[in-house]
């Protein structure tokens, strides 16, 4: 097992339609917004940004975000990511009741010297870290939905 490579998966149940979640979920450079853990973006161009994250744990991570794949028809918006984790993460946004459900996936391998260390014995903390911050994105999305 390569204990530096992770898969997760999240779902969003939202009570926005699917447009307002996708016109959210599209502008990255909104996301300190409304998602505390996501510290900053910047924008290198059209397609791509810098973004830092930060969540329970007492580390950044750092990567460049390639936009690889949009389709609003379909609800899709995927990256290539680059840095302190490569790999990809994608959004999947369709409706769901009278709102929408919005499913992370995300597979990454980690690169970062400092948690390749740590990759066996912080590997709990790591994959917890994750769902707390995929918990505070979720919450922090609803309210910014709500409010615009």
């Amino acid at each position: 097992m390569d204990w530096t490579h992770y898969r997760f998966r999240s779902l969003w149940p939202l009570p926005a339609p699917p447009e307002a979640v996708y016109a959210a979920l599209e502008r990255p450079e909104d996301y300190p917004r409304w998602w505390p853990q996501v510290r900053e973006v910047t924008r290198l161009d059209d397609t791509a940004g810098v973004i830092r994250i930060r969540s329970l744990l007492p580390y950044d991570m750092t990567f460049t975000a390639r936009e690889v794949r949009r389709e609003p028809a379909a609800g899709v918006l995927e990256i290539a990511m680059t840095g302190d984790i490569d790999g990809w993460a994608r959004w999947t946004v369709t409706p769901h009741g009278t709102g929408t459900l919005a499913r992370y996936d995300q597979v990454v391998d980690v690169t970062k010297p400092l948690l390749r260390r740590f990759a066996v014995p912080g590997r709990p903390l790591f994959r917890a870290n994750h769902r707390l911050m995929m918990r505070a994105g979720r919450r922090g999305l609803t309210a910014y939905l709500r409010a615009v």
